[in-house]
C-alpha cells in the first residue's frame, strides 16, 4: 500500500499538478472533452491534491457544497501508476473526515467504481444515466459522521452488505442510521414506536427519503405503526401531510392495546435493514444492515400488530 498525504488548495493557489492529473485521467484517458472537464464549480471548490512520501502527485479530488447540509465530492482521478495500491482509498477516506460536519456527502460515480465507494459508505441513490457518453449513478452518504473514524469496517452502512453492527447511544447517532438504512430501502419500510416524535421523524431528510422511497414503484409500501396520535393532530407533522398526498404507498395506524405489543421500537427496511431501541424513551439501541433473520423475526412481530391494529381517524378528517 502506497502512504500518502493530502493537501488543500483553492483553484486560484492549486499547483499545476491538479490540473494535469485531471488532464490526463479524465481528457486523455477517458476521453472527456476539455469543455465539459473544466467548468465554474472549479472557481468555488477546495481541491485535493493526494502525494506520495516520495513527493510525487498520485491524485486529485475536489468538494464543493450547495447547501448547509450537503457537501458535493467530484472529480476524483488517481494516476495510473498508483492505482491497485490504496491511493484512491486514502484519499476518500481523508474527504469524509474533512466533510464529517456535513448532514449528507453526495458524489456522481462512474459505474465500474461503485464497489469503490461502497468501500466507504457510500450508496447508490438513483437510476444509471450517461454523462459525457460514460454511465454513471448518484451516490451519497448520509452518515459521514459515523463512517469516518470507521476504516476498518468493510462496506459500511451499505444494505445488505454491512453485517457489523453498529451501537448509538445519542439522538444524533440514532438520526444518522434511520437516515441511513430509509435511504436504502427499495421497496418496504415498517415503523413500529409509541408516536411519530417530532424529533425523529418530523424532518426535512426523512420525509424526502420516505417520499422517494413511496414514489420508486407501484409495489412500494410505507407502514407506519404507533401508540398515540394524538400529537400529531396537535402539530401539522411532515410525515402526515406526505401520508395524505401518497395514501395508497403510506399507511399509518394505531395499535390494538387488547392484544400483545412490543415493548420496544423499531424500524425495518426491505428484508435486511434494521434500527432497533431499546426503550421507547431512549435513544439508545443498535442498526443492522444486513441482518435477515432479526428482521424476519421482528417483521412477523410487526404483522401480528399490523393485523389488529385500527386506522386514525382524526388524521384521515385532517385537511391538507
Amino acid at each position: 500500500m502506497t502512504r500518502i498525504r493530502v493537501r488543500k488548495y483553492s483553484w486560484q493557489l492549486a499547483p499545476a499538478s491538479i490540473r494535469a492529473i485531471r488532464q490526463r485521467v479524465f481528457v486523455e484517458e477517458q476521453n472527456i472533452p476539455p469543455e465539459l472537464e473544466w467548468d465554474d464549480t472549479d472557481d468555488i471548490a477546495d481541491h485535493y491534491l493526494a502525494i506520495t512520501e516520495d513527493n510525487e502527485p498520485a491524485a486529485v479530488a475536489r468538494v464543493f457544497s450547495t447547501l448547509e447540509e450537503t457537501a458535493h465530492i467530484g472529480r476524483m482521478a488517481v494516476l495510473p501508476e498508483f492505482r491497485g495500491k490504496g491511493v484512491g482509498e486514502a484519499l476518500l477516506r481523508h474527504l469524509i473526515s474533512e466533510t464529517s460536519r456535513y448532514e449528507e456527502l453526495k458524489l456522481s460515480a462512474q459505474e465500474y467504481a461503485i464497489p469503490f465507494y461502497q468501500r466507504s459508505g457510500f450508496h447508490v441513490c438513483s437510476d444509471l444515466y450517461d454523462d459525457a457518453g460514460i454511465p454513471h449513478v448518484d451516490m451519497r452518504c448520509l452518515s459521514p459522521k459515523l463512517v469516518a473514524p470507521e476504516s476498518h469496517r468493510e462496506h459500511p452502512m451499505i444494505l445488505g452488505k454491512d453485517r457489523d453492527s453498529w451501537l448509538f447511544k445519542s439522538e444524533t447517532s440514532l438520526v444518522s442510521l434511520l437516515d441511513s438504512i430509509t435511504g436504502q430501502a427499495n421497496q418496504r419500510l415498517w415503523l413500529y414506536d409509541r408516536l411519530l416524535e417530532h424529533d425523529l421523524y418530523d424532518r426535512t431528510q426523512f420525509r424526502e427519503l420516505l417520499s422517494a422511497l413511496a414514489r420508486r414503484h407501484r409495489l412500494s409500501e410505507v407502514r407506519l405503526l404507533i401508540h398515540d396520535d394524538k400529537p400529531l393532530v396537535k402539530r401539522r407533522h411532515q410525515i402526515v401531510e406526505l401520508m395524505k398526498r401518497l395514501p395508497s404507498r403510506i399507511e399509518l395506524r394505531l395499535v390494538n392495546d387488547d392484544y400483545p405489543l412490543e415493548e420496544r421500537p423499531f424500524l425495518l427496511a426491505d428484508r435486511e435493514g434494521v434500527v432497533y431501541r431499546h426503550s421507547f424513551n431512549s435513544p439508545e439501541g443498535f442498526a443492522n444492515f444486513a441482518d435477515g433473520g432479526r428482521v424476519k423475526l421482528l417483521g412477523e412481530a410487526f404483522q401480528r400488530m399490523w393485523d389488529t391494529s385500527r386506522s386514525s381517524l382524526e388524521l384521515r378528517e385532517l385537511p391538507l
